[in-house]
This record gives structure tokens, sequence and C-alpha cells, in this order.
């Protein structure tokens, strides 16, 4: 059985698109997401420097250094995403010897979604560490109110930042492992 050229082409023509837009797509959500979460991060490890803050805990500092790790990871999706656009560019190529093979193709796929499974897991655990140290504060926080220590720190808003910066974090790892699965999938239909 002989395969049109010309279908062929126009296939490979459109898995080339589709893997130019997921990337893109997938770079930018990733890389805007991945520049507010640390800026957020960095305002919370440096006021966490004074003396007496109220992220000098165990847990917060713990929960910090997990979502630094998950932004790091983050980095590392934000790679493969743009990958994905080089990955389309070689699809292009008019030499076939230039273009990528499937498995390699595929390979780097999974490799996207292990990253991003992986940097969602740190930034969940990071999240809960800091979350748990938060609960824990915000407990006994009434309990000072009234007492002889009132002037104890309360929750701030930055505390609350840091929590939405995890989010921010998962959400873009979310966006990274939706697009691998999306392009592997396009890639693998029959």
């Amino acid at each position: 059985m002989s395969q049109n050229p010309e279908a062929s082409s126009s296939n490979l023509r459109i898995i080339a698109q589709t893997f130019r837009l997921a990337g893109w797509i997938s770079f930018w959500i990733q890389l805007v997401l991945a520049v507010v979460s640390g800026v957020i991060l960095l305002l919370y490890a440096i006021s966490s420097q004074r003396p007496g803050s109220p992220a000098n805990n165990p847990g917060t500092g713990f929960g910090l250094f997990l979502a630094i790790c998950g932004l790091i990871t983050l980095g590392v999706g934000i790679f493969l995403a743009f990958r994905y656009t080089r990955i389309a560019k070689d699809l292009q190529s008019s030499n076939p010897n230039n273009r990528p093979r499937k498995s390699e193709t595929v390979q780097v796929l999974r490799l996207g979604i292990w990253v991003n499974l992986g940097g969602i897991l740190l930034t969940l655990l990071g999240a809960q560490a800091i979350v748990g140290s938060l609960a824990a504060r915000a407990i006994t926080q009434t309990q000072f109110l009234f007492g002889t220590q009132g002037n104890q720190p309360f929750i701030s808003g930055l505390d609350m930042f840091v929590v939405q910066a995890n989010i921010n974090t998962i959400s873009a790892h979310f966006a990274g492992v939706l697009s691998s699965l999306w392009l592997l999938n396009r890639i693998t239909k029959p």
C-alpha cells in the first residue's frame, strides 16, 4: 500500500501547527504564572528575614523551600514548552533528515508530563506545609488576643499571597500537563 505524499505532508503540517500553537500557549501561561509566583515568593522570603517576622517558623520555611523547588521545576516545564515550538519548526523542515522521529517526540512529551507532575507534587507539599503553619497560627491567634501577649503576629496579607503563589504554580504545571497530554494524543492518533 502506498501512501499519498500530499496527504502525509498535509498531516505533518497540521501536527507541526498543533505543536507550535500548544507550545506557545503553554509557554506563555507557564511563564506569566511563574513570574507572578516568583515575585510573591521573593517578597515573602525577603520579609521573612526580618527579626520577629511571623514567617520565621519551620513549617513555613520548609513550605517555602518546596514552593521554590516547584518553581524551579516549572522553569524546566517552561523550557520543554518552548522545545515544543522548536519541534514544530523542525517538523516543517523540507529535509526529512532534519525532522525529529516520532519516538523522540513522544519521549519529549512524556518528559514534559513527568516534569510537570513532579512540580505539582512539590508545590502541593509546599502548599500543605504553608497552609498548615498558617492554620496553626490562626488557631493560636485568638488565644493571644485576650491574653498578655496581644502583640503576637497575625496572619498577614502576604501570607495569603504565598498561598496564591502556590496555586498559581500548580495551575502553571497543570497547563503544562494538559498541553503535553493533548500533543501526545494528537501525535499518537492512528
